[in-house]
């Protein structure tokens, strides 16, 4: 009998802690609701005293729980009293089954333990769906561009009524949604700057469209700015900004001056932090499709570029001095890099990218400038590269002064008729004008792994390390790299390196001392 005790006395030693613990929560949501805790609210819920209407109750009329009738009919419960009466019968439940220990079965006891857990939990679901709370997310007023003057016809310039609706939202005391109809917006430039006082979601279901003449811009300045933004949503729904840039490409000396900024980035996306975008189609970008700068935790989730292979300069991503940055599940085909990384780029993840046409996936080109900030912590994973000039590539200029490039991964890569699927070039030199002397940017802790698929070329393997610092801590394992052109069997050349070899190796690496390309 006494073996018998012991299970039982457990058992209702367990079903008494739910119980209390169940009707501490049950006192919690009560002091909760009596002392009106601020919360979210919804566009019909003013935050402010002085915008609720004049004939609603004062605030601190307090419901006393009870049911009371008005006009003759029974008025319904208020939100404290339902949460009240869930908790209350779920702790009832779990008491119930205490008391009964001594008959009950483990499997009754854990089953009424569930039940009250289901009723805590319904009661809490009723309080977000009761304060529009979804998900943790807040809902707020929902402003229309076309109730502001948006005609989303193609041809007049919506410019005006966007920042007129930009306006209010960064005013706003409550999270706000901007919502952009099916149509095709004709705007000149926007500059949708912050900070706002709330969140802001931008949630399209039309299109962007850029004038198609080509005017001289400042350097590095772009035709849709979002900046200075904190919690921002850009929805896209598959929205395309087309930056009409046919006429700009063939206009565009850059190949020959090296001047190439002073046309507008379609997208530009500065100074954002804990902010998402999703569902965008950037489409013939006259320069860089899009540029994030000095970001913080920003996610991009199929966010596609499209524009044919003869759009110079066109890159489709390019990250700079930002810190968390993801870029997930894209395909952008584009006239160079489909994703450019340049100085001050730390934790950076990229995955599930499909890219070409285009330069590949390139750290760099850094060097050109003084006092560039260093790019530390860079994954490229499970991604495919095809029918593009380069693979995965880490660029830098001559004669540069000192940088680092610092714990780099590229794992789980296939390539598709690439040319030179991987390569170091520390004498990167697009012009033939570059300064004398060794490249100074520092390349270390690399790792190049699980990386399969067909060369067009016969140099698979290209590590091009600068005499001045070679690479340190290069590692290379399972690389299955097959040349698909007439030149005879893949080769891998290196100079300036030692890397750590594991796993497969086809081609074997190194084998060959590697040249600067003349073709530059």
């Amino acid at each position: 009998m006494v073996g018998l005790r012991k299970p039982k006395a457990l058992l209702l030693l367990v079903l008494v802690v739910i119980a209390i613990t169940i009707a501490n929560a049950a006192k919690d949501l009560k002091e909760k609701e009596e002392v009106g805790n601020e919360r979210n609210l919804t566009e019909d819920e003013p935050k402010d005293k002085k915008d609720e209407p004049k004939d609603k109750e004062p605030k601190d009329k307090k419901d006393d729980g009870k049911d009371k009738k008005e006009d003759g009919k029974e008025k319904e419960p208020s939100v404290g009293t339902k949460i009240k009466d869930k908790v209350k019968g779920a702790a009832s439940t779990v008491a119930s089954a205490a008391s009964n220990a001594s008959s009950a079965s483990v499997a009754s006891a854990a089953s009424a333990a569930s039940a009250a857990s289901a009723g805590i939990k319904g009661a809490a679901s009723s309080v977000g769906d009761k304060l529009g709370i979804k998900g943790g997310a807040p809902s707020g007023p929902s402003i229309d561009v076309k109730a502001s003057g948006a005609k989303g016809d193609g041809k007049t310039d919506d410019s005006a009524a966007f920042m007129d609706v930009w306006k209010k939202a960064i005013a706003a005391s409550t999270p706000t949604t901007i919502t952009v109809p099916k149509g095709d917006y004709l705007v000149e430039t926007l500059e949708l700057e912050g900070p706002s006082k709330c969140a802001i979601t931008f949630e399209m279901h039309g299109n962007f469209k850029a004038p198609s003449a080509v005017n001289s811009r400042k350097p590095h300045s772009g035709w849709i700015n979002f900046k200075k933004l904190e919690n921002f949503v850009l929805n896209g729904n598959g929205a395309i900004f087309d930056g009409q840039g046919s006429t700009a490409w063939k206009v565009n000396d850059c190949k020959e001056t090296g001047k190439c900024n002073n046309l507008p980035i379609n997208i530009r996306l500065t100074q954002l932090t804990n902010s998402k975008i999703s569902g965008i189609t950037s489409s013939n970008s006259k320069l860089f499709h899009m540029n994030i700068h000095q970001c913080t935790n920003v996610t991009l989730h199929d966010v596609h570029i499209d524009a044919p292979p003869e759009s110079l300069n066109t890159d489709g991503i390019h990250i700079g001095k930002s810190k968390a940055v993801t870029i997930i599940g894209s395909k952008i085909k584009t006239g160079d890099d489909c994703i450019s990384i340049g100085g001050g780029t730390e934790d950076l993840l990229v995955e599930g990218v499909e890219c070409g046409p285009g330069h590949g996936i390139s750290i760099g080109s850094l060097g050109k400038y003084p006092n560039e900030q260093p790019v530390k912590g860079i994954t490229v994973r499970k991604c495919i590269i095809k029918h593009t000039d380069n693979g995965v590539r880490i660029k830098t200029w001559p004669g540069s002064p000192p940088g680092l490039v610092s714990n780099a991964v590229f794992e789980d890569i296939t390539m598709d008729n690439v040319s030179m699927p991987i390569l170091i070039d520390q004498v990167y030199c697009p012009h033939g004008k570059c300064k004398a002397g060794p490249s100074k940017v520092q390349l270390e802790n690399l790792n190049f792994k699980n990386i399969h698929g067909t060369s067009s070329t016969k140099i698979a393997v290209k590590l091009l390390c600068s005499p001045g610092c070679p690479c340190q801590k290069v590692a290379m394992s399972d690389i299955n790299l097959v040349s698909s052109g007439k030149e005879g069997a893949a080769v891998s050349a290196c100079s300036n390196v030692k890397p750590a070899v594991s796993g497969k190796m086809i081609p074997p690496a190194c084998t060959e001392e590697c040249k600067p390309d003349k073709k530059k």
